[in-house]
């Protein structure tokens, strides 16, 4: 089996997918491991300490998806500039592309529908199930983490205003108001940190027991009136809320949107489009110079006018809509993320070589693409297929 592992070409992507640990493990399976020249530099690994864990530094990337029978990637495939090619035209027929594909977001149905085209098989790592067997697996997880940290001190830094509470020559400073909405892995991070920087932290999710950890580390619940019984999904997640729903979800949170210096966005439903929680009219009610950041926008993002990869300004509100968050952590997130998809790799390989189980859940969860169909049900359902 031959392991391709290309430089990521998105802006401001320094992460890559393997490190020089896992390129030792993948060898000590048999495997032949081809590495880009500087692949590893925006994480701060060089050529030769992949070179002296065996793998093979190759200059030109389109001789990596030629040669290769797995594509080990970060982002989903883009356009390549230079080579004036899009990645997915660059994996051929029965080749396998392992990486965070969001399939489900409108923004890539053009590229996944490409990647069908072309017969490659995708496995995106965005739909990892929370299972005690793919712990060691969920690189979204070790992701969230990252961006919930790091999210919040974007948002922080955006901020024209004090965090905690100053006493000072002219008095006290009031802290700054913080609310975080969904408080999965990526919304616990940042309210921690939100709360060792010293703001008022407040924190909403539609599931009782999220709420409640939320609660723990300090945040003051905003109920969004949501029922258990409609809110969670298989396995504990938060599910699809009816437009009835979802409508009684902003109109019990609106208030609370129009007191905020900083909302953090971070609500997801598995293998879907993430829910608009922030409408356009909620937007405007929050004060000048206050910060939104979405780091739901892989999947469509929670806020209704969330500019896909950028920071925007929208009625004097700063909407943080940058895609890869995590690769500004890209030490620490490589280590995470290339662990995570070594294991995955680990988990489905069999004889030396990659093999499907169709029935398998963990396979039956990440499978997009192959024999030239869409198979992913979120992505189907995005589609109108």
């Amino acid at each position: 089996m031959i392991i391709g592992i290309p430089k990521e070409i998105m802006r401001g992507e320094n992460r890559v997918s393997a490190n020089p640990e896992t390129v030792k493990k993948y060898i000590s399976l048999g495997a032949t491991v081809l590495v880009e020249k500087n692949a590893g530099k925006g994480s701060l690994i060089s050529d030769n300490e992949y070179v002296q864990e065996g793998a093979q530094i190759i200059d030109d990337v389109k001789e990596i998806f030629d040669k290769s029978d797995v594509i080990l990637k970060v982002k989903e495939p883009l356009f390549n500039e230079e080579k004036k090619v899009h990645e997915a035209d660059m994996l051929k027929k029965g080749q396998y592309l392992v990486t965070f594909i969001h399939p489900a977001s409108p923004v890539n149905h053009a590229m996944v529908k490409k990647l069908a085209e072309n017969g490659v098989i995708s496995l995106t790592l965005d739909g990892i199930p929370r299972i005690s067997k793919a712990q060691n697996m969920d690189a979204l997880t070790s992701m969230s983490t990252c961006a919930g940290y790091k999210g919040m001190l974007i948002a922080v830094n955006d901020l024209n205003k004090f965090i905690p509470q100053i006493f000072c020559a002219t008095g006290m400073i009031k802290p700054a108001n913080v609310f975080v909405i969904g408080t999965g892995v990526a919304g616990l991070q940042a309210i921690a940190t939100a709360k060792r920087l010293g703001a008022v932290v407040y924190a909403a999710d539609i599931r009782p027991d999220a709420a409640e950890q939320a609660r723990s580390l300090g945040a003051k619940i905003v109920d969004t009136t949501i029922p258990s019984s409609a809110a969670i999904g298989e396995g504990g997640y938060a599910k699809n809320l009816s437009k009835e729903d979802l409508l009684k979800e902003r109109e019990a949170i609106k208030d609370t949107i129009a007191q905020m210096d900083i909302v953090f966005l971070s609500a997801l439903v598995p293998g879907k489009l993430a829910p608009v929680i922030i409408t356009e009219d909620m937007v405007k009610t929050m004060g000048a110079g206050s910060v939104i950041v979405d780091v739901a926008i892989d999947q469509g993002g929670n806020c209704e006018i969330t500019s896909p990869g950028i920071r925007d300004i929208k009625y004097d509100v700063i909407i943080e809509g940058i895609k890869n968050i995590p690769g500004m952590l890209s030490v620490s997130s490589t280590s995470m993320f290339a662990a995570n998809v070594f294991n995955l790799i680990n988990y489905l390989t069999k004889d030396g070589s990659i093999n499907l189980d169709l029935k398998d859940e963990i396979v039956s969860s990440i499978l997009v693409t192959i024999d030239n169909k869409i198979v992913h049900s979120g992505t189907r359902e995005a589609m109108g297929i």
